[in-house]
């Protein structure tokens, strides 16, 4: 081979880079490498026992890999074929009913933990640490399932202790803050969270049920009132002559299954911008001239008929309890007077059509059982208007219980002390399954600026007949405290933000990593890892000294497990809460030394 020119003598134009370092020992002084590939001395993680096992359980997605690393090794669905999340917020009335669900959930623990050793991440548990990514809300029977799991069945004796880290510090960790407020979007509720110098504040949590379990239903009941369905032709025959529109129905429940719900989720639905210029379009505008509007709509306990009520009419009543919700379930304003019925959901399909251009979508589904005699699979027709406007379910709170996701952000900044405000509105990060959506965390930036803006100028006349001379009665904003914070909302990880007109906003708003919002607490525990930093730990001897005292004491007392479960097991629900505001005590303050603190000193969950 020639020598290229204008290189030294003797090089050729292959030239690789692979380092000539001696895989054996040798008796030089200098280091020798695990491999020719990592110029560290420090052994990969598939043969060495240094790197913990970052374990995120999720109720529907597991997400595990190794400390140090920057995604997880496997991501899976705990569920597995059943398409059910393995917890719920609802538990069983009937204790036999009740005991049934603990063995089955334990049984499915137990499953999905040997799976992550054995098939995910091909390691011995035995001689591994643990960071188990703990939910604010896990229940902590749960917790006790999956550590009784780790030291009993899996036989983690070698390692000392398991470690339960909050995941909403983890995320704000992994964004390299120690401040922030973190809003949890996942599939069973949404978690509002705020954290200050890396403590989190749990007596200003706020959550909401508007979260992906909810979408999913709520997706359901649009395609099954607005969506189309066409069979598989007979014959290849009809499939040439008969029109399709002559063929098309209505959606069939046995089509929409739940893996086929996540994947239209996945891949077609996106959110799009607020309905309307006007704050409150989609609380007081009439959309066409149906006679209904979007606030129109009863809750399920109204005595009149909902939409999922009409969804239902017709249909097999073993409909999944999933689907029990109606297209907006929580009105803004009492309508006791229009009159429900088909015409009304149209009305409310046109509004969405004039706040929508996205195109209809023909998805190839396998068509039920009755139907699979044709040829082929059957086809899914999903309008555009659900694609975009489905996920206005997120944004349509206004009731006590189920505050919209922009509400639980406000409502967790009310909590907060008045001095931090500032600080948690210009560091709010948003993470979790269903904020990847495309398009949602503009939308909830969007929606934060209207809820805190000041409310429109009302455009009926006053209601008070019985003193027309009196002026109107002032709309309630509960949130006109939080006005002074509207140039400070500044989302971490937006990634199309807007114009900033603060400092402090600037310097925050896009500025978080681009981590995955769903896997940023596995990061954050990732790094937590590799800094040898964890949250509350539980010891091996600690367990096996409860388990003693438990069987000493008898093992059929229900309050003394219940008790051991609380000693071993950290819950911050059980944790003494001040009653009103701290002393202005200099020596119980915090010195200025623990305001800066390093990654070596944080402790996560602490």
């Amino acid at each position: 081979m020639s020598n290229v020119p204008g290189t030294p003598q003797g090089k050729t134009s292959f030239d690789p880079k692979t380092p000539t370092i001696a895989r054996v020992a040798s008796t030089s002084s200098a280091p020798i490498q695990s491999s020719p590939h990592y110029t560290t001395t420090r052994r990969h993680s598939l043969y060495g026992v240094e790197d913990r096992i970052i374990i995120d359980p999720g109720s529907r997605i597991w997400k595990v890999g190794f400390s140090g690393e920057g995604r997880p090794r496997d991501v899976f669905c705990a569920s597995g074929s059943s398409e059910s999340p393995l917890w719920t917020l609802s538990r069983a009335a009937d204790p036999s009913e009740e005991a049934e669900q603990e063995r089955m959930l334990e049984y499915k623990l137990e499953t999905c933990l040997r799976s992550v050793f054995h098939d995910s991440l091909l390691t011995d548990p035995k001689a591994r640490k643990v960071i188990l990514v703990e939910h604010a809300l896990l229940p902590l029977h749960i917790k006790d399932m999956i550590a009784r799991i780790l030291f009993e069945n899996l036989q983690v004796r070698l390692v000392p202790s398991v470690s339960f880290a909050s995941s909403h510090l983890l995320s704000l960790l992994a964004v390299g803050r120690i401040t922030g407020l973190v809003i949890d979007c996942g599939h069973s509720e949404s978690v509002a969270l705020p954290i200050f110098a890396a403590r989190p504040l749990f007596p200003d949590l706020r959550t909401t049920p508007l979260a992906g379990a909810r979408l999913t239903s709520h997706l359901r009941a649009l395609l099954l009132l607005f969506g189309t369905y066409l069979p598989p032709p007979t014959s290849l025959s009809a499939a040439a002559n008969i029109p399709a529109a002559s063929r098309a129905t209505r959606v069939p429940q046995e089509v929409l299954t739940d893996a086929l719900l996540e994947e239209i989720k996945a891949r077609c639905c996106f959110v799009g911008d607020a309905l309307g210029p006007s704050p409150n379009d989609t609380r007081d505008a009439t959309p066409g001239d149906e006679g209904g509007s979007e606030a129109d709509i009863p809750p399920p306990s109204d005595s009149t008929q909902s939409e999922s009520d009409f969804s239902m009419a017709g249909r097999d009543s073993n409909f999944s309890s999933q689907s029990e919700f109606s297209i907006i379930s929580n009105p803004r304003v009492p309508a006791a007077d229009n009159p429900r019925g088909e015409g009304h959901l149209e009305a409310l399909a046109a509004m969405y059509k004039r706040h929508s251009t996205a195109t209809e979508l023909q998805m190839r589904v396998v068509p039920p059982v009755a139907q699979q005699t044709g040829t082929g699979r059957g086809t899914l027709i999903i309008p555009g208007w659900i694609r975009e406007r489905a996920t206005e379910v997120l944004f349509e709170g206004g009731d006590v219980d189920e505050s919209s996701v922009a509400e639980v952000i406000l409502d967790s900044l009310l909590k907060v002390p008045v001095d931090l405000r500032k600080t948690m509105a210009s560091s709010i990060l948003v993470v979790g399954g269903t904020a990847m959506l495309p398009g949602f965390i503009p939308r909830l930036q969007q929606e934060l600026v209207r809820a805190v803006g000041p409310p429109p100028t009302p455009s009926r006349p006053s209601a008070r007949t019985d003193r027309p001379d009196k002026p109107p009665l002032p709309t309630f904003d509960p949130y006109v405290s939080l006005r002074p914070l509207l140039p400070y909302f500044a989302i971490l990880n937006n990634p199309s933000p807007p114009p900033a007109t603060t400092a402090r906003a600037v310097a925050n708003v896009g500025k978080a990593p681009a981590f995955s919002p769903a896997t940023m607490a596995w990061v954050g525990g990732s790094l937590a890892g590799s800094l040898k930093t964890g949250g509350t730990e539980v010891n091996r001897e600690q367990w096996d000294l409860a388990d003693a005292n438990r069987d000493g004491e008898g093992g059929m007392d229900v309050s003394m497990d219940d008790e051991r479960v609380r000693m071993v097991l950290p819950d911050w629900t059980r944790s003494p809460l001040p009653i009103v505001a701290p002393t202005a005590n200099p020596h119980a303050q915090l010195s200025a030394s623990a305001m800066t603190l390093t990654p070596s000193q944080v402790r996560v969950g602490a």
